[in-house]
């Protein structure tokens, strides 16, 4: 007698979360995304179909492998990875899971999914991210990139989080988490105006930020040519 799995015909496609590391190609034009264990290997887009990691002739999911796309139920669950230390630069993603499925107790994994939204974390010194700038490392053809704050990107490769949204496409939504001071009832970098993200302010100020501190950066390194001995005088 051969086992079945119940079969579920959803009128919407479930909602799941997971974390990845965002992707921007080595030339600047597409950006993506890639998993943080067995699927590093294989980066994907805002919508994409599983592949089997092992390279076996079979769709995903299978039920007698690890492939298809891994996601959680619970969006806390998901946050929670983020507090270990190889996942910090990761980013949280909410997913629709979409084709054929295979439900389990914490979550999915699954043939197809779209990414709905990414929340980009906090800079690495704790200050609100603007921009996702490169992490040092990387995949063939492509820069594994981190959240960054104004002051911290310098001249790094970067973009910011609307633009990583526009290289995305299909409709990505990228949004910088708030950052909660301890004993502090506000956020942090908070501008203390209302939201008007249907107007596009939060993006132009990123947007504002990111470009100033490139200004500030290429005249601190103009002010250095400047000085007496910089740029090798004369023996």
């Amino acid at each position: 007698m051969r086992f079945r799995l119940p079969e579920e015909r959803p009128a919407e496609p479930p909602t799941g979360y997971k974390i990845a590391y965002p992707v921007l190609s080595h030339d600047g034009t597409r950006a993506g995304f890639t998993g943080v264990s067995l699927g590093g290997a294989l980066p994907y887009g805002v919508v994409a179909d599983a592949a089997c990691v092992y390279g076996l002739r079979h769709r995903p999911p299978h039920r007698r492998c690890d492939c298809g796309f891994h996601c959680v139920h619970d969006r806390a669950a998901a946050e929670a990875l983020l507090c270990t230390a190889e996942h910090r630069a990761a980013v949280l993603l909410e997913v629709a899971v979409l084709g054929a499925y295979i439900r389990f107790e914490r979550g999915f994994r699954s043939a197809r999914q779209r990414v709905r939204t990414a929340t980009v974390g906090p800079c690495a010194c704790g200050a609100p991210a603007v921009a996702l700038a490169d992490a040092g490392w990387g995949r063939p053809g492509r820069r594994v990139l981190a959240p960054s704050c104004a002051a911290c990107v310098r001249a790094r490769t970067s973009v910011s989080l609307a633009s990583f949204a526009r290289l995305a496409g299909d409709g990505l939504r990228v949004l910088a988490a708030p950052v909660v001071r301890a004993g502090a009832d506000a956020f942090a970098g908070s501008l203390g105006v209302p939201e008007l993200t249907a107007l596009g302010v939060p993006e132009l100020t990123a947007e504002a930020a990111l470009l100033q501190a490139r200004l500030d950066w290429f005249q601190t390194q103009l002010a250095r040519l400047g000085e007496p001995g910089a740029g090798g005088g004369e023996q």
